[in-house]
């Protein structure tokens, strides 16, 4: 028998239709989450249920994972140069559906979707050829919803609104590697990488499978790790994997700055730190021609490779074993 679609509450409303930027939280094979920051359009079907973002196959690990795990959670986490109104954090979370054969008038719609955000769609032969890829060769990411919570500060303080399934009690903590918890980079260095990216968030693999994320401030950082301030009650007491993500962004997000984190999270009674593992950074150019140059030679490039290396065989066999959103 099949459930009744999820419709998200009026309270989430506005952040789903109008967020510019949104954190996406993925889990990994080892029981952590990796969180990056996509640019979701718009993109949802209240009465289905479903909300979405699209990627491209320039990024081939993400996709593998989502298609390996599908459980995934979005969090709609500031307002800042987006058309929603309002300051509540959203946190939906879901099973996810890869569409890697899009068709084109979901495509087209895309592009339409696309221009109040990041302004109009460059058109002309040059343009034409060299955005060819980005704009034909995307990969819609549909998350059908389990749970969509609410609060009613963008800090995620206070009481929260669940709609869908139970909020699930805390995870067990978790084994330590093999390779120790300790920071496996230069603290200092990551600090420093971080500090003019004021949106921080923190995932983790929830009791129930699906990924949490949460707003986090960095208080101070030392040999151990980033020493965090968390929501009160949002993060499991012990040690566990999780991913980090601290970004920022201008209007149609031109000059956008992200720096992804994986590691290992120490929850206790006095403090939250977080040791980082691995650390990767991506800086877009401040100006949107270049940023739309960029954007259009890197997918060329990442379809090439992902052909050659037969990344793209293996994501779509991948695919065709679930059902499209």
């Amino acid at each position: 028998m099949t459930s009744a679609p999820l419709r998200w509450p009026d309270a989430a409303d506005p952040a789903i239709r109008g967020d510019l930027t949104v954190a996406v939280a993925y889990v990994t094979p080892a029981g952590g989450a990796v969180v990056t920051s996509v640019s979701p359009l718009g993109l949802g079907n209240r009465e289905a249920g479903r909300v979405g973002f699209t990627t491209s196959l320039g990024f081939p690990k993400k996709l593998e994972r989502i298609l390996r795990d599908p459980n995934v959670a979005v969090a709609y986490h500031t307002r800042e140069h987006g058309f929603a109104t309002g300051d509540a954090y959203v946190l939906a979370q879901g099973t996810a559906s890869v569409d890697m054969r899009p068709s084109p008038a979901r495509l087209a719609e895309l592009m339409r979707a696309s221009e109040p955000f990041l302004g109009e769609v460059r058109h002309g032969p040059l343009w034409d050829w060299l955005l060819r890829e980005y704009h034909q060769e995307r990969v819609f990411v549909d998350v059908e919803l389990q749970r969509v919570a609410v609060w009613e500060n963008l800090a995620a303080s206070g009481a929260r609104t669940v709609t869908g399934a139970v909020w699930p009690q805390f995870p067990a903590e978790q084994d330590a590697p093999k390779n120790g918890t300790g920071p496996r980079v230069d603290v200092t260095a990551v600090a420093r990488q971080i500090q003019r990216l004021p949106h921080r968030l923190l995932a983790y693999r929830g009791a129930d499978g699906l990924p949490v994320i949460v707003p986090v401030k960095v208080t101070g950082h030392d040999e151990a790790g980033l020493h965090l301030d968390i929501p009160t009650g949002l993060l499991p007491p012990g040690g566990r994997r999780a991913g980090f993500l601290a970004h920022a962004f201008q209007p149609q997000c031109v000059g956008l700055g992200m720096r992804t984190l994986t590691g290992w999270l120490t929850v206790t009674d006095k403090e939250a730190v977080y040791a980082p593992h691995t650390s990767k950074g991506l800086a877009a150019p401040p100006y949107r021609t270049l940023l739309t140059v960029s954007n259009g030679l890197l997918a060329k490039y990442g379809l090439w490779r992902a052909r050659r290396d037969g990344t793209s065989a293996r994501l779509h066999a991948l695919a065709a074993q679930r059902p499209t959103g």
